[in-house]
């Protein structure tokens, strides 16, 4: 006789697998052209959503390309990179598609290790579709790359095991005002099992009304998204409804926002415009939760080495990453049930303007002001190296000094 109780266990069991691997690789992300932006220089985004929510900011030596990206705090080599850019000025970043091998929606876990080696050796779009063409099939992968390079080429991939398809944010037929935006699931793929579709809509919102006002701009985008508190289903505003103060506690059901319980990290990285070096390329990261940390404008400049606050530490992680996530947990301070569904609102955002996103808004805006003038000299070679090491250790004392006690 069979057993309909065993059966419906593994059925049970196979769903949980499914949903928690689902659920902890989600990320959020766009591509704009240089046409469309106030500078005229491309950028790419993603807001990362993973299990490791420890990450840190390396630096490495490729095969051709010296390069940064963000990586999980225990992979020490890296073999995985989730987000970064190259000396040759070519960018990339990723989110799971789900739906680019058929409507099984399965898993894979090749993305970080196929970034790693991009920025290894690509230098341009055509030498990332190179690599594509000549990985071996089946590729291991089911996903959307967001890819700029130095001469303007800004485009979205939708990548499975054995085909792509590429979306040319510079094509005005495939994006008619200059960008484009993914989540969870491929415009080519099987759409009967589209996921992150509510970030999908957010995102989509909240990028028309940024270019409807002319804010294509990367300080405006990077201190926003990864902050927006708009669903992208119910339209439910959490600015709209805020607490009196930090010990006014209210809980909101948070699910499928763009930041998540899960968010690891943001990153924008911002191409250069025409005729500028390909060194002058900005990732502007924040490390940990988004809502929490601060973002920094990152540039490769050799013998300059990053702020230790993006960086693997003495106990391996990075410090902004680790005081982002003790702020995050007074947020998800649920203690029993489905507690990353929901947030203490007054612990986020209140009326009194003491939340944690209120108190770590104005460092941030302080770390842009500063940032502005370096750029500026880096961009013109003046004494650039020299202005980015003094900046980068001003960034290390001023965070760790102004930034929320635990």
């Amino acid at each position: 006789m069979k057993n309909p109780t065993g059966k419906l266990l593994l059925l049970l069991t196979i769903s949980l697998c499914l949903a928690f691997s689902e659920g902890t690789r989600a990320c959020t992300s766009f591509i704009v052209s240089g046409k469309a932006t106030k500078d005229g220089r491309p950028m790419i985004f993603k807001n990362r959503d993973t299990g490791d929510v420890n990450n840190v900011v390396i630096v490495a030596q490729g095969e051709l390309y010296r390069y940064m990206g963000i990586a999980a705090s225990w992979d020490k080599v890296p073999k995985e990179i989730w987000g970064g850019h190259n000396e040759a000025g070519f960018a990339i970043i990723n989110t799971a598609a789900y739906n680019m091998n058929g409507c099984k929606g399965k898993d894979t876990d090749n993305d970080g290790r196929l970034m790693r080696r991009a920025l290894e050796i690509c230098r341009t779009l055509a030498d990332f579709e190179h690599l594509l063409d000549t990985l071996p099939k089946p590729r291991g992968l089911n996903s959307n790359f967001g890819v700029l390079d130095s001469e303007g080429g800004c485009a979205y991939y939708e990548t499975g095991d054995s085909s792509y398809a590429k979306f040319d944010a510079n094509d005005p037929k495939v994006a008619p005002d200059g960008y484009l935006v993914r989540t969870n699931h491929g415009l080519t793929g099987c759409r009967d099992i589209d996921r992150g579709v509510e970030r999908f809509m957010a995102i989509t919102d909240f990028m028309a009304e940024a270019h409807r006002k002319g804010n294509i701009d990367s300080e405006y985008l990077i201190a926003n998204v990864p902050r927006h508190l708009t669903h992208g289903l119910t339209k439910q505003d959490l600015y709209g409804q805020l607490p009196k103060d930090e010990n006014d506690t209210r809980f909101v059901h948070f699910s499928e926002f763009i930041p998540r319980y899960i968010t690891s990290s943001a990153i924008l990285i911002q191409g250069v415009a025409p005729g500028e070096s390909p060194a002058h390329t900005i990732s502007w990261t924040s490390i940990g939760w988004p809502c929490a940390s601060v973002a920094i404008p990152l540039m490769l400049q050799a013998d300059v080495p990053l702020p230790s606050v993006v960086q693997r530490g003495e106990d391996g992680k990075a410090w902004l990453c680790s005081h982002s996530i003790a702020q995050k947990m007074k947020v998800f301070s649920l203690k029993r049930g489905n507690v990353r569904d929901y947030i203490d609102l007054s612990k986020l955002v209140n009326a009194a303007g003491t939340g944690i996103v209120q108190r770590v808004v104005p460092l941030e805006r302080e770390v842009f002001s500063h940032a502005r003038s370096v750029l500026k000299k880096v961009r013109k070679d003046k004494n650039g190296a020299e202005a980015l090491r003094k900046y980068y250790a001003w960034v290390d004392e001023y965070v760790r000094e102004h930034y929320p006690a635990d």
